[in-house]
């Protein structure tokens, strides 16, 4: 099963409710919730509040967190309505303890990898996530093109994952669209995150069919 989940970075600023309703009606899985704090990515974006009110609409809210010292925010946003909480290899210390943390507070543990960001880091976690996050753009900016070194990376952490006996998701975020959803597919992602290509189409449900078709 393919899952869509639309980036609420995408979404008009200004009809915030409406778009997230619009992807709801649509078709998406989840609501993809990106968390910027201006030091670990040079944007500043979502907090808990607003995490709170997306997760009235009743879609699981994945919240991805480009923050430094991640861990200070996790109970927070699992108070907020998260179910999936994603924190970046690059910003933990501890990274077994942190996802030991996110699956304490009641959510989906995952882990994010930067495009530089070698799948190695995840070996001594393995077991530990529920979800890898391969970040298919340097983060911190909407709309930018994949990296498509990416997408042989997708397929070593599924690779990593089926030899290991795992069944973790297979998140990708970064440029996707109609050309490219199929190419990360193939490679084994099972979620993927779609931004202003989602939210720019003259037909959501469609976009999100046709990509949901690909598995």
């Amino acid at each position: 099963m393919i899952r869509v989940a639309p980036s609420l970075l995408a979404a008009d600023y200004l009809r915030i409710g409406e778009d997230i309703r619009r992807m709801k009606e649509a078709g998406a899985d989840w609501l993809h919730f990106d968390v910027m704090d201006g030091s670990f990515v040079p944007n500043i974006s979502f907090g808990q509040d607003m995490a709170r009110r997306a997760a009235e609409c009743g879609l699981p809210v994945d919240v991805h967190l480009m923050t430094v010292n991640p861990e200070k925010h996790i109970d927070s946003f699992a108070a907020a309505g998260a179910k999936v909480i994603t924190v970046h290899a690059e910003a933990v210390t501890h990274l077994h303890r942190v996802l030991q943390q996110i699956r304490a507070a009641g959510c989906l543990a995952g882990v994010a990898l930067n495009p530089a960001t070698s799948p190695e880091c995840l070996r001594y976690v393995l077991g530990d996530f529920d979800l890898a996050l391969v970040m298919t753009v340097n983060p911190g900016f909407g709309g930018q093109k994949l990296i498509p070194a990416c997408i042989d990376k997708v397929g070593e952490v599924r690779g990593m994952l089926n030899r290991a006996g795992l069944e973790a998701i297979v998140e990708v975020d970064g440029g996707v669209n109609l050309e490219t959803a199929p190419k990360l597919v193939a490679a084994g992602a099972d979620t993927l995150v779609a931004g202003s290509a989602l939210y720019g189409a003259a037909d959501a449900k469609a976009f999100i069919d046709t990509v949901k078709r690909q598995g």
